[in-house]
């Protein structure tokens, strides 16, 4: 490890694993240090997280996979940092009061686990998707988490009756959902036509998500720019993504896309639709109400298995959230770039359907709770730090 962790009355060790847990974890640390100043943190973190005081263990990228078969070949790297975690429970100097786990399950309850039998107590942020597929896992994270910050005020029920504390603490981005720049004003900074359409490109942030779905997309734009001359492309880049990773196949394309630094909520505001993945940007586009086509694409393998185990009828977050398809979902071999491209045509061409769109994503943000869920994550981790009675043998 690079730096030390200070030596201060509390140790919290937390473990994120890609760029969304970086924000969640980034806001919950923030949110700590205001309601008590005397903690230390340290962890796997992306660049957010240690912008606010969470000393490096290991970067958030080496976790940053999703699949059976991404996982299988990075298994070298991702054993090295469970080691690593296992390492630091187990250390005189290291050893945490408490761990917080953010998302990544897969990783994450093996974690869990390993806290609990070296009588760490847990906090998991961000319960697993047991509503979607492994229901019988709720158990298992009762068994090894002592409190559980659910994002979706239907998820507490599935773990009544168990021996853990599951509350729901609204959706974390709600706090950060602002946007910074009026969309005129943007669209005049980044050189894009003021009448013609903008439309966002959201590939993910993860490399196996930017491999599978990033061509498709562009073939998408390439259709979308036939159609529209115009029309203008933004690309967010997502933080601690390296930018090669899409400058590369974007300049082969031949297609002139736009990559931005800038926030997400900023860069979709701006848009009048997006294209993205399957994800939290879903959500996040969804805040800003800007109406979206969500597809999936990953390994034919991994898909294989997946659509065997997961038993939901809606995919993309904004749906689930709805509780009914409000989102055109485009998902493995239905993503086609004529597809992608259709539904985006559709979108802009027809004021009905957009408009229709455009209210649905009004009600889903009101079905996300109220801000402040940074701050009640906060204040269940300082539990954990001054109750012993949480702790489990």
């Amino acid at each position: 490890m690079g730096n030390s962790v200070t030596e201060t009355r509390k140790k919290i060790l937390v473990v994120a694993g890609e760029a969304s847990g970086d924000i969640l974890g980034a806001n919950m640390i923030r949110a700590a240090l205001e309601l008590d100043s005397d903690l230390s943190f340290y962890g796997v973190a992306g660049p957010r997280m240690q912008s606010v005081g969470c000393t490096l263990l290991r970067p958030a990228s080496d976790l940053a996979v999703m699949g059976l078969a991404e996982v299988l070949r990075h298994l070298p790297r991702i054993w090295s940092v469970y080691r690593e975690i296992k390492g630091a429970l187990h250390s005189k100097d290291m050893r945490p009061d408490v761990v917080v786990l953010i998302d990544s399950p897969d990783f994450n309850l093996r974690i869990a686990k390993m806290a609990r039998k070296a009588g760490v107590p847990v906090l998991y942020y961000v319960s697993p998707q047991v509503w979607a597929w492994r229901r019988g896992r709720v158990r298992t994270i009762a068994r090894d988490v002592d409190k559980l910050a659910a994002l979706l005020p239907f998820e507490p029920e599935y773990y009544a009756g168990l021996d853990i504390d599951v509350r729901y603490v609204g959706h974390p981005l709600l706090d950060e959902a602002v946007v910074e720049t009026s969309a005129a004003e943007f669209r005049l900074q980044h050189g894009l036509e003021r009448d013609y359409p903008v439309i966002g490109l959201l590939p993910g942030s993860r490399r196996n998500e930017i491999h599978y779905a990033l061509p498709a997309i562009i073939e998408a734009a390439k259709i979308l720019k036939q159609r529209y001359p115009k029309a203008g492309f933004l690309l967010p880049v997502a933080s601690g993504l390296d930018r090669e990773l899409l400058q590369q196949p974007i300049r082969a394309s031949g297609l002139d896309v736009e990559l931005v630094d800038d926030t997400i909520y900023t860069s979709v505001a701006a848009c009048d639709v997006v294209v993205a993945v399957s994800g939290t940007v879903t959500l996040q586009t969804a805040l800003v109400q800007t109406p979206m086509v969500i597809i999936y694409k990953g390994s034919p393998f991994t898909y294989a298995i997946g659509k065997h185990l997961v038993s939901i009828s809606h995919f993309g977050l904004p749906n689930i959230v709805a509780g009914r398809r409000v989102i055109p979902e485009l998902l493995q071999h239905d993503a086609t770039p004529e597809a992608i491209a259709t539904e985006v045509e559709c979108i802009i061409e027809d004021p009905d359907y957009r408009d229709t769109m455009l209210a649905d994503l009004g009600e889903i943000r009101s079905r996300m709770g109220t801000p402040g869920c940074a701050e009640r994550v906060a204040r269940m981790v300082l539990e954990l730090c001054q109750k012993g009675d949480f702790e489990k043998g």
